[in-house]
Formats: C-alpha cells, structure tokens, sequence
C-alpha cells in the first residue's frame, strides 16, 4: 500500500524526521510518501497556527489522493484540519494524536502525553476528551518551541526529559506519549532511559492505515465526513472551492 504522509507545517526537515519514523515501522509491501506542505507556518503552536495550516495540507491530501496514496496520516499532534480532510478524501486519513492515544490505551491505564508549549496543552486536553480518555490521559507542556527540538544547542530535550520524570511521578503515568511529530525520533531512547512504554503517534498512525487498508474500510460518506458540497469560493479562497481542489 501507499500511505502519503503529510506535515501540515513548512519546516522540511521536520519532514524528514517524521519520514524517518514512519518507515522504521512500515511493512515490506508498504510505500512511505511524505510530503511538506507549501504554504502555512513553520511550525504549528496554538489555535492561529493550527488554522493556516488547514489549506496547505488539504492541497497536498487532495494531490496525494489523485496520485493513488492509500491511505494518509496527518502529521501533527494537534490532528490539523482532521475533520475537513477526512471529508476531502475518500481515503483512510488519521491524525496523530488520535492515534497515540487509542495505542496507548490498548497498553496503559492511565498515560500522559507530553507536548511543547502551554498554548498547545490545552487543545490536546480537547482533542484527548473527544477521543473519550479524558479519565485516563493528562497533558503536559515541556514549554520548548518545536522546532527548538532540532537545535543541538537548545535544552528543549532535557526539559522534555524533566517533564516526562514529572509525569511518572506526579500523574503516576503508566505510559509517555510524545505530543509532537518532531519528537519521533526520541522514542526508543526515551522508552530505555526511562523503562516505560513511549508512544509516537507517527508510528502508531502507520500501522493503523496500514490494518485499516488490510480490512477494506475506508472513511464513511453517508453524514458528517460526507464529500463537500459543491459551491463557488470567493477571494483569496477561489481555488478552494471542492470542484477546483479536486484538480489540484
């Protein structure tokens, strides 16, 4: 199968450490398609940012599915423009927190995702309660800017460290889960170093399209996810009105 992996910032070497995740766990016959979107914000952090993501990302899903991707995988914790791509597409999509979150519910009681920024908890403490775990999971905030993670010279890696001691101590978390698709390649030293199971939301993204292509589903179209109507756009938003994204 072929999954396109999209990130929904314009950061591409941030691409290529999620690219780098996602074929660490890929089966033989699965092909990895990532992809940077061409317009928005460099990193996604809160509300504002997460918006002017949305219509970047729908290009490269609405091309991904033209060019015969599979399946795709929003590649941001904050599941960006979930809902609007999953109505776009006739494919499987699946954003990331979604999930870790149902991963780390097969394999811990109670876990604790752990993000960058406050402005970014509390839209993950949304997400978590429509996901129905709000009992389970608490959200932290390590309070480091994404794309610190990619400076050797930041301490953005240590303060997730404090934070993840903070979490399985004060929550008694059972489990990590790392809240950013820029964190992916810390799994495996994180889950040695701290000897509890660490959960990206790449990974686990990958292997559910994966199981969702292997059992023929795909995202209904009968109610909400139903395929938008079609309707002139005006302004700035002509070219996306569905007809025109379509084309893409």
């Amino acid at each position: 199968m072929r999954i396109l992996v999209v990130n929904p910032n314009t950061t591409a070497s941030m691409t290529s450490t999620i690219a780098d995740a996602a074929c660490r766990v890929a089966g033989h016959q699965t092909e990895i398609i990532p992809v940077t979107s061409s317009m928005g914000p460099v990193s996604i952090e809160g509300y504002y940012d997460e918006a002017f993501a949305v219509p970047g990302l729908l290009v490269e899903i609405a091309k991904g599915e033209k060019a015969g991707a599979d399946a795709a995988i929003i590649a941001c914790f904050d599941d960006t423009g979930l809902d609007a791509a999953r109505a776009l597409a006739d494919i499987p999509v699946i954003g990331i927190c979604e999930a870790a979150v149902s991963a780390a519910a097969f394999i811990a009681q109670r876990f604790t995702i752990v993000t960058t920024m406050e402005r970014s908890r509390l839209p993950l403490e949304h997400l978590v309660h429509r996901y129905g775990m709000g009992a389970r999971c608490k959200v932290r905030a390590a309070d480091i800017p994404v794309l610190s993670l990619e400076d050797p010279a930041s301490n953005a890696r240590e303060r997730l460290r404090r934070e993840i001691e903070k979490a399985l101590r004060q929550d008694r978390a059972e489990a990590i889960v790392l809240g950013c698709a820029g964190m992916a390649d810390l799994t495996a030293e994180l889950r040695a170093e701290f000897g509890v199971p660490v959960v990206d939301g790449v990974a686990a993204a990958v292997k559910q399209a994966e199981g969702l292509f292997a059992m023929g589903l795909s995202t209904a179209k009968n109610g909400a996810y139903a395929s938008p109507v079609t309707k002139p756009y005006r302004g700035l938003l002509e070219g996306f009105a569905p007809e025109n994204l379509a084309r893409a």
